[in-house]
């Protein structure tokens, strides 16, 4: 399997909307993923053979490609409002950096029009960071919090 050839793969994947692939070829295994936003989560080939290796120019050509950073889910604000990272003053956050984020979980309050609007994840994942304040004015599709 070469570079061509996972190229294919990967054009496969965009043309037919899908998040995942798997093949087996020739004793070398390559699984494709990838995330909610579209980019690649992962690529695993596991190399079971010296012909499965890859060869000096294409280590030099992928060494040569700049890394991207680690992808990042983002959930956003579905209106515009006053953000709360708690259910009261004196309550602790719904959610913080390093809290587990599970689908349907809350995650924070949007105030709009004198109500009180739960938001819920429709994802899953770890808090990198939250990128709002307590109290910050928030717009629609304001990023609100980055997940791992």
């Amino acid at each position: 399997m070469n570079i061509k050839e996972i190229k294919e793969m990967i054009q496969l994947m965009n043309e037919n909307q899908l998040t995942e692939l798997e093949l087996e070829k020739e004793g070398l295994k390559i699984r494709l993923k990838k995330n909610a936003s579209g980019d690649f989560e992962q690529m695993i080939i596991p190399a079971e053979s010296a012909a499965a290796r890859p060869t000096a120019r294409e280590v030099k050509e992928a060494a040569a490609r700049p890394v991207a950073p680690p992808a990042r889910t983002l959930i956003k604000s579905p209106m515009v409002g006053t953000f709360y990272a708690s259910p009261a003053p004196d309550a602790p956050p719904f959610i913080g950096p390093g809290s587990a984020v599970e689908v349907g979980q809350v995650v924070c309050i949007i105030e709009a029009m004198k109500l009180m609007n739960e938001i819920k994840s429709e994802i899953r994942g770890k808090v990198a960071e939250a990128l709002v304040k307590n109290g910050d004015p928030v717009e629609f599709g304001q990023p609100l919090f980055a997940l791992e």
